[in-house]
């Protein structure tokens, strides 16, 4: 399997396995559903935010009908799109947990822990927030509720910032080593054939241009090298104060010191036996 890390800009995304074989056509699509699937799984455990605030200055005619299982505990909604009826404290926890499991699921941190996501996660991740919506409202969520319009697939989200984050499939493109995966080839006219290759992936809109190459080197290596160089800063001061060459036998002083402290073999002693 060729693996794939799929990132958007600078931030990790998701991983998934595929083959060389994988159109091109198709991978793009797989990605893209994947990636705007997770977003929709955002969205749904965020609720509502600023942006999507609509003043209705309407009767609630679904207020006596969407009534909370339990009962409700009423909570003015400050952004004037929901009637108040809030869930009580059991069924708040229903949909707390649920979620976090969700959540999870499709977590960035997946990458970390090396889990490879696919569309079957994602759905699940929705399936379980639609089945919790359907316990704690079992009469259904009003037509407008925006959780509702969401599992619909009928979420508008114009003029909000969720909005710039979606990528529509026929907009949508894949680079790698800044270089574009055109749709028409076949991955593995860009890997060649070996099926146990790991590569980085970004996700981006069409007329965006290459994005930014990945950096040479990581930033925990970065960290490494300027914690080694100040060290042989330390010891260039010490050498300069005591005006001696006692310090021709420290370690800085080996041109080659840095190289045998990356590749770990440094303090070998050799010994006849």
């Amino acid at each position: 399997m060729v693996l794939l890390h799929v990132k958007h800009g600078d931030e990790s995304q998701f991983l998934l396995e595929t083959t060389g074989n994988t159109s091109i056509e198709d991978l793009t699509l797989a990605v893209t559903r994947i990636y705007n699937g997770r977003l929709k799984v955002q969205r749904v455990c965020a609720g509502l935010t600023d942006e999507q605030i609509e003043d209705l200055k309407l009767k609630d005619e679904w207020a006596e009908k969407c009534i909370p299982s339990g009962g409700s505990v009423f909570k003015k909604d400050e952004i004037g799109r929901r009637n108040g009826h809030a869930p009580n404290e059991k069924m708040k926890q229903v949909l707390k947990a649920t979620m976090e499991e969700a959540k999870a699921l499709i977590s960035k941190k997946q990458v970390q822990a090396n889990v490879y996501v696919n569309m079957d996660m994602v759905k699940d991740a929705l399936d379980q927030l639609r089945g919790a919506v359907m316990i704690v409202y079992p009469m259904g969520l009003p037509p407008y509720d925006p959780i509702r319009m969401e599992f619909e697939d009928k979420e508008d989200l114009s003029g909000t910032h969720a909005a710039l984050e979606v990528i529509e499939e026929p907009e949508a493109q894949l680079w790698w080593a800044a270089k574009e995966l055109k749709r028409t080839n076949r991955l593995s006219d860009y890997v060649g054939k070996n099926e146990k290759t790991k590569i980085i992936v970004k996700i981006q809109k069409k007329g965006q241009g290459a994005p930014a190459r990945e950096p040479v080197i990581s930033n925990e290596e970065h960290k490494q090298m300027m914690l080694y160089y100040y060290k042989r800063q330390e010891e260039l001061k010490k050498l300069e104060e005591n005006d001696d060459d006692s310090c021709l036998d420290s370690e800085w002083a080996d041109s080659r010191a840095l190289k045998r402290h990356f590749h770990g073999v440094k303090d070998i002693k050799w010994r006849p036996r």
